[in-house]
């Protein structure tokens, strides 16, 4: 009687292990190319929004004043003085 357990139960056993893991049944509407490129293309729409976003952020700053930006004026390249 005891070995008839353990027998069921190792097959019961190698059953589970060999047949792996059942998941969540996944529906087809989420599978394939056309959901994907329909993904991409929020996406992308996404990004776009987010650029013209950008765009007109930094197009509604503040100009900053031409004095603080540094050195507008090209200087000629820096020649050793003293040596031949």
């Amino acid at each position: 009687m005891q070995s008839a357990t353990v027998i069921v139960a190792g097959v019961t056993m190698g059953m589970l292990v060999a047949c792996g893991v059942v998941g969540s049944p996944v529906p087809p509407e989420s599978v394939g190319v056309n959901p994907t490129i329909e993904r991409q293309k929020k996406l992308e729409a996404l990004e776009e929004k987010q650029r013209e976003a950008a765009a007109e952020a930094e197009s509604t700053e503040a100009q900053p004043d031409l004095m603080l930006q540094g050195q507008d004026v090209n200087l000629p390249p820096l020649q050793p003085v003293g040596t031949r």
